[in-house]
Parts: C-alpha cells; structure tokens; sequence
C-alpha cells in the first residue's frame, strides 16, 4: 500500500469523492429536498408560532438564536445520513470487496467517502441558511469560525455514519443510531435553548454531548453569543475529529464485518 503512486491515490480518491456526490445528486429529490421541507417547518412552527409567546435570547429574536442550531441540525444528519447508506449499501452488495483488494490505501477509502458526507452536509446547509433569510436576518460575526465549526462537525459525523455503517449487519440497523442515539443528541444539543435555562444537573450533562459544542460554536460564529468557551468548544472538535478517524481506519484495517 505505501508503494501506491501518489497520482493513483488521487485519482482513487476524487473518483469516491465523484462518485459520492454524484449519487446524491441523482436522487436530489430524496437528498436535498426533504431537509427543506423540514427546516421550513422548524422555522415557522418554532420560531414564527412558539417563538413570539418565548421573547427574546441572549439578546435576540427567538427566531434569530435558534437558526444557528437548525442549520447545523440538518448538516449533522445529512452528513451522518449520507456516509452511513453509501458505505453500507457497497458493504450489502459486496462491491467494497473490491475497494479493500484494490491497492488503494485505507486511509483514501476513508477519507473519499468523509467528504462525500461532507458535501451533502455543507450542501444541505447552504441551503438551509437560504431558507433562513425569508423568516430572519443574517448575522455573520466571525466567519471563520462559522466555516471551521461546520465543516469539522460535518466530518466528524461523516465518520459516525461509517463507523454505524461498519457495525451494520443489516438495513434495519442503520436507522437505530439515528433514531435512538443522534436525535436525542440533537434536541439536547441547545439547538432550541440555552443551556443557562437548565437545573445544575442538566447543565452538567449536556456538556456530555458533544453536539452542544457544535451548535454553541457554530452560533457564536454568527450571533458572537455562546453558553461555552469558544475555543474548548474547537479543543473538544479536534480530539472528536481525531479519535473517530483513527477508530474509522483501524476498523477498516482489521476488515469487520466487511470481508467474508
């Protein structure tokens, strides 16, 4: 493997990339749309309907503190969503046999299909973030930050779908981790509040989940306002990025569930 040329590795790994994309192109019906549908709904019900009987936070509109979190809701699950049928579905059909023979590196097979998740998350996200203007303004206080902090959670939930889709011994279990385990995290992520509201003891364990560092610091990036240290936040994104890659690799070094 570290023989391989680098020209093939890039080759190998723009055509995953390629391919990923483009299948979620095809079936643009059932991959982007959906997530619009479902945000315009979020918008109007939570934040028009509910959010006027809530009043303002942290010194905005109700509307204008939870579109932060919305949008990175749907990168989340877009990205997470998008990784974990590709790579089962090849796993199904046996057709990643024949990635793992080839003499492309496990490291290129990784990291094609991580920003193909990657890319229908930001892609999904941008459209989100068009749907945002028609209920509230757009605020930008750090851009780079907002950039650095979607595109991280982005491939950090890209390797939790390959990580589900490696466990996955059939269809049924795909939907388990979202169902059971991300949603949940979601909607305790202070996506539709802050965490100042909670008791002591709900305070404590949402700083558990690691979504709530992401939609903090992807709000602080528009609004400049967060419940937690910016940085921690980025610290806590780097060291999730970092053990769910080497864990990726190393699951798909040792082959589970993948050769027979």
């Amino acid at each position: 493997m570290s023989d391989t040329p680098f020209n093939y590795k890039i080759t190998a790994f723009n055509t995953i990339v390629w391919k990923e994309v483009r299948r979620f192109l095809r079936i643009w019906v059932q991959t982007l749309v959906p997530p619009v549908i479902t945000i315009s709904l979020y918008f109007v019900i939570f934040g028009n309907l509910i959010g006027r009987r809530i009043g303002d936070m942290d010194g905005y509109t109700y509307m204008e503190f939870i579109v932060p979190g919305l949008i990175m809701m749907a990168v989340i699950n877009n990205s997470y969503a998008n990784v974990v049928s590709s790579f089962f579905s090849q796993k199904y059909q046996r057709s990643i046999e024949e990635l793992l023979v080839s003499p492309v590196p496990n490291y290129v097979i990784l990291s094609g299909f991580v920003i193909g998740g990657v890319a229908r998350g930001l892609a999904v996200g941008v459209i989100a973030t068009i749907m945002s203007l028609f209920f509230s303004g757009l605020h930008m206080h750090n851009i780079f930050i907002t950039l650095m902090v979607v595109l991280m959670s982005s491939i950090v939930f890209s390797l939790g779908g390959f990580i589900n889709a490696i466990f996955a011994n059939k269809f049924d279990d795909i939907s388990i981790i979202p169902t059971f385990v991300l949603t949940p995290l979601i909607y305790l992520g202070g996506v539709f509040y802050s965490i100042d509201m909670l008791p002591d003891f709900w305070r404590t364990i949402s700083q558990l989940n690691p979504i709530f560092y992401m939609v903090n610091a992807f709000r602080y990036g528009i609004l400049g306002v967060s419940d937690i240290n910016v940085l921690f936040a980025f610290s806590m994104l780097v060291i999730f990025t970092v053990v769910l890659f080497f864990l990726s690799l190393w699951l798909l070094h040792r082959g589970r569930g993948l050769r027979h």
